[in-house]
């Protein structure tokens, strides 16, 4: 056992006796009590209890059985508590605590940190942690939702404002930043090609897109708005420049990776230009392509939000932050950045798992 592994056992198990020592708080009036202090009691004295074994060890699965409960007890905890009290913050810190050493318990064992559930469970129980972390400084210290709703608060709204956010995804997501996206990287692509083939646009149209990648998006928004309306069309003009330059430089880059070994064979075997093209520069330049694609997906989904502040339709994504803004509906302006979190996080993934299934072969990938 690490001694980093050692201190989180140590601080679980300490934090888990002062639970037990101060009162978790006061108890909400539409709670069962029971529900507030026997869960966080057995939690408490189960990390007490395994103080007793050599340097508060004990095996990686007991350590998730304790760090699933634990977070459990937590959120319960706190729901049945109108003020929060000493007890609860320690039992916060211990539940933390032995969560973060499940997870070094499971990136420290060669064999369990190569499965596929653990490279899913980490980043789950991390993303998790933040919430919950998130719903206790908000609730325990009783920031104003004003500045910072809870995660349950954002939660109810986008339960109960499903109707607008579907909308508005449909405007922004599925006709701006696709359609954006695809003739953005595709056109890049295209050209990629052409600069590759030609040493003349090499050297007139790169420097071109240096200077198209340095202009702002807040100044060419309201530009592409009066050349495009106010519809779908002027967000994925602006998508379009966003992410022309990533997959241009980065195509370029890739269609040079091959090295000149590999292309002097290629001639011996009297490939012309396209055949080299096809079967040993594009496949040695997808992992650089697939790192443009990557890149834009997040890009797109940014530069078609911004890009609503300057004049849309009653319905999208940016529109509907720039007006919930004014009106103080802060729980609605989240519930947004929360479905654009996701749509963004998604539309990375199914990048990252076109790229695992074309580039199988790369380095990258296999390890």
């Amino acid at each position: 056992m690490s001694r980093l592994q050692t201190v989180l056992g140590l601080v679980a198990c300490l934090a888990a006796a002062a639970c037990l020592m101060f009162s978790l708080g006061t108890i909400s009036s539409e709670s069962v009590s029971v529900l507030g202090y026997l869960p966080a009691a057995i939690f408490a004295a189960a990390m007490v209890a395994s103080a007793i074994r050599w340097k508060a060890g004990l095996n990686v699965y007991t350590d998730g059985v304790l760090s699933i409960t634990g977070t459990g007890i937590v959120i319960l905890t706190l729901n049945s508590l109108d003020s929060v009290g000493p007890g609860f913050w320690a039992l916060v810190i211990s539940a933390w605590a032995v969560t973060w050493l499940f997870v070094e318990r499971l990136t420290a064992d060669d064999r369990l940190r190569t499965q596929r559930w653990v490279r899913m469970l980490i980043p789950m129980l991390f993303g998790i942690w933040i919430l919950v972390c998130w719903e206790t400084v908000t609730r325990g210290f009783g920031v104003p939702t004003v500045l910072l709703p809870p995660p349950s608060m954002i939660g109810v709204r986008i339960a109960d404002s499903l109707s607008i956010l579907s909308a508005d995804f449909q405007q922004t997501f599925l006709k701006a930043v696709l359609i954006g996206y695809f003739l953005g990287c595709g056109s890049a692509f295209v050209i990629a090609i052409a600069i590759d083939r030609s040493p003349f646009l090499q050297r007139g149209l790169l420097p071109i897109g240096n200077l198209v990648s340095a202009l702002p998006i807040i100044g060419i928004a309201p530009i592409m708005v009066m050349w495009f309306g106010f519809d779908w069309q002027s967000k994925a003009a602006v998508v379009i420049v966003m992410t022309f330059f990533p997959m241009l430089v980065n195509t370029i880059a890739g269609l040079a990776a091959s090295s000149n070994m590999e292309r002097d064979l290629m001639r011996t075997y009297a490939a012309n230009y396209w055949q080299t093209l096809f079967k040993l520069r594009l496949p040695a330049a997808a992992p650089f392509i697939f790192n443009a694609l990557k890149i834009n997906s997040t890009l797109a989904l940014i530069g078609a939000i911004v890009a609503e502040f300057f004049g849309t339709p009653i319905v999208g994504m940016g529109f509907r932050i720039s007006t919930e803004v004014g009106r103080m509906n802060v729980d609605m302006v989240w519930a947004e950045i929360a479905v654009a979190a996701l749509a963004g996080s998604a539309f990375y993934g199914v990048v990252a798992f076109l790229q695992r299934a074309v580039t199988f072969w790369h380095p990258s990938v296999r390890t």
